[in-house]
């Protein structure tokens, strides 16, 4: 077994493939693994945060689970990018849209990340950082989006610490700013990236509506969003090898 300073990841080394697909929920990796991939085979259930590796259309991708919020996201892709040699990671997770023509299961690209997480801080950098996709997948998803004339926003979607905010007008103002939509995970996830020198996309799908009455249940959440993850897929194969 391949030794790590962590135990949260428990896997030989060559078990994780180049890619890897991150949702946030354990439970929709292995929705992914079971419904599109080849001959998955489970690399890690530690914490039950588990992770497969199969093939799709013949190449080796791997789909394993974030938790939620930066510090859970972030802690995944460092041991990643670090102990197993992985070059790029894709999330797949859900988001709150903020714009009056976005509906549930809609398709968000995070071409950036606004967020109130401290987390750019522990870099040193003397200013602010700014958390971007990488480009090449950016374009690569895009043009996926657009053969197969699927409705998504590009843009910027908002980071937040807090599921539970105390302060009510932040989707309102993160609406005015041109944000999306809100998640969790995006922006710790590009900033480790960029500090690893690796490849980040935040592919996500819409589960709830900060301004209408629109949202999924649990198990709509986890099973229902196959666009996104056929997006992600077709994504990932592109930059698998």
């Amino acid at each position: 077994m391949f030794k790590t300073p962590s135990a949260c990841i428990e896997a030989d080394q060559n078990a994780v493939a180049k890619v890897v697909l991150m949702p946030g929920d354990p439970l929709r990796a292995k929705f992914v693994a079971d419904t599109y991939l080849e001959d998955p085979v489970l690399f890690n259930d530690v914490r039950n945060m588990y992770g497969y590796t199969g093939t799709y259309r013949g190449k080796r991708i791997s789909v394993m689970g974030s938790g939620m919020g930066i510090p859970s996201a972030v802690l995944y892709a460092h041991e990643l990018y670090t102990f197993y040699g992985v070059e790029a990671i894709i999330r797949i997770g859900s988001s709150g849209a903020l714009l009056d023509d976005m509906e549930c299961r809609d398709i968000v690209i995070a071409m950036g990340a606004c967020t109130n997480s401290n987390f750019a801080h522990h870099y040193n950098f003397p200013g602010t950082l700014a958390p971007t996709a990488d480009f090449d997948m950016l374009y690569d998803a895009v043009s996926i989006c657009k053969e197969r004339r699927t409705k998504i926003k590009v843009g910027n979607v908002f980071t937040t610490d807090m599921f539970y905010n105390a302060q009510p007008d932040i989707p309102t103002r993160a609406r005015e700013l041109g944000m999306v939509s809100v998640e969790m995970e995006t922006a710790g996830l590009y900033l480790e990236a960029l500090a690893q020198h690796k490849k980040a996309l935040s592919i996500l799908s819409i589960s709830d509506h900060f301004f209408k009455p629109e949202a999924l249940t649990a198990q709509e959440v986890r099973e229902s969003f196959h666009e996104m993850m056929e997006i992600a897929l077709e994504t990932a194969w592109r930059h698998a090898d």
